[in-house]
């Protein structure tokens, strides 16, 4: 299993061979290739004239206020809580009269609000705010008592959604917060028959600056001289030190079966030259950390780095859109320290034409929150979600709806 010196050998042909195509590639100015069938219809959709929103206005100590005390807020992992909220405010299907409103959104800044030195969220306390801005625009407007909050969505980037934990262990045991059972949940989060998943929720990419990704992007013939690429944790020693439970021992793994193989680029130490060394390699790693997410999924599709997914039952972003069996891998936990064999063993022809469909600009788009918006990115793709969702059935909709304002662990009635 580990004749590394074969495996090399291999590379360097394999290295050689995408060379001389890519340059073919780029003679014939074939800069992507078209996404078809269902997904590249969808991905082109246009939400506009399909939907109208409604967005509640709040007091500025649930939004504006918690940026104005911490601007670190508008760049980290989370920031789509933000840009979302600004884009609705001027996007034309904004409507000002509610009764005409198919979707109500709810603008709460639950990851901004309480931020570690380091800039990480810890959202132990967003139940508590979050309850209050539900109990403010249930007391103010009629619309969340007749459905229970079925029409309405709201943004929920943590890495657990509306369960409001870091942990997935704490997560699970939190459960989602009990007002937001019927509403539409937009999270990062996704993981199949996963309790802090809801049936009907919308999985998006984590938010990753448009700008920043834009100044580091190299010329696009530049040779991928790197067969496999990682940057990041392999043990959280700070949580899990043995490395068992922090990503279910995958990233442990990784280390521990190719820290000497030369075929595996991999390291804790984070370059000023990381975008750039994504777009040198052919096969960036993205294994789940506490989550099965992270924002390498976002710059390996935006940097054509063919993604190696590691993350059992994950639910990736967009994916009726993103065709994500067409342009990445998807490995098996368990199977982690068979890597090597598995990359190797991929043929020339079918490296090449993942790469051709990550070439697809339409494809890129989608999965960055883009300032301004622009159609077909992550906004746009919300939206269309949001649109397949409509006509909302008859039945949501009564008169007199006692809510359960008590459910819940009991430290998340506190007042906010």
């Amino acid at each position: 299993m580990r004749n590394w010196g074969r495996g090399f050998l291999g590379f360097l042909y394999l290295a050689s061979f995408l060379r001389i195509e890519a340059l073919e590639f780029h003679k014939t100015d074939q800069h992507s290739e078209r996404i078809s069938g269902s997904a590249g219809d969808v991905l082109e959709d246009n939400p506009i004239g399909r939907l109208k929103v409604y967005v509640y206005e709040l007091p500025s100590k649930y939004n504006k206020k918690t940026v104005q005390r911490d601007s670190r807020c508008l760049n980290h992992m989370f920031a789509a809580e933000i840009y979302m909220h600004r884009f609705l405010l001027s996007s034309p299907v904004r409507t000002l009269n509610p009764e005409d409103a198919d979707w109500f959104y709810t603008p709460v800044y639950t990851t901004c609000e309480y931020l570690t030195p380091h800039g990480h969220p810890l959202p132990f306390k967003s139940p508590l705010m979050m309850r209050s801005a539900i109990q403010l625009i249930a007391s103010t407007w009629p619309y969340w008592n007749r459905t229970q909050g079925v029409d309405h969505f709201f943004i929920v980037p943590h890495d657990f959604g509306a369960c409001f934990h870091f942990q997935e262990e704490k997560a699970i045991e939190r459960g989602i917060l009990p007002l937001l059972q019927h509403a539409t949940l937009v999270q990062t989060f996704g993981q199949r028959n996963h309790v802090c998943l809801k049936n009907g929720s919308i999985t998006i990419p984590p938010y990753a600056p448009p700008q920043k990704i834009q100044s580091h992007l190299i010329p696009p013939d530049t040779p991928r001289s790197v067969f496999v690429y990682f940057r990041g944790l392999f043990y959280d020693d700070r949580n899990d030190p043995e490395g068992g439970y922090y990503a279910r021992g995958s990233r442990a793994a990784v280390w521990e079966n190719f820290k000497n193989n030369p075929l595996f680029d991999i390291s804790t130490d984070h370059p000023t030259t990381y975008y750039e060394d994504m777009q040198r390699a052919i096969f960036c790693l993205c294994p789940l950390g506490w989550a099965p997410w992270s924002p390498r999924l976002v710059e390996a599709v935006i940097f054509g780095c063919i993604p190696i997914i590691i993350a059992d039952d994950i639910v990736l972003p967009f994916a009726d859109a993103i065709p994500w069996e067409d342009i990445g891998l998807f490995v098996a936990e368990k199977d982690v320290p068979y890597l090597d064999n598995i990359l190797t063993s991929i043929q020339p022809q079918e490296i090449l034409r993942k790469q051709r469909l990550l070439a697809n600009p339409a494809m890129k788009k989608a999965m960055l929150f883009l300032q301004p918006a622009q159609p077909g990115d992550a906004f746009h793709q919300i939206l269309n979600e949001l649109a397949r969702k409509l006509p909302h059935h008859k039945n949501i909709y009564g008169d007199n709806i006692l809510l359960n304002w008590t459910a819940g662990p009991v430290g998340d009635l506190k007042p906010w």
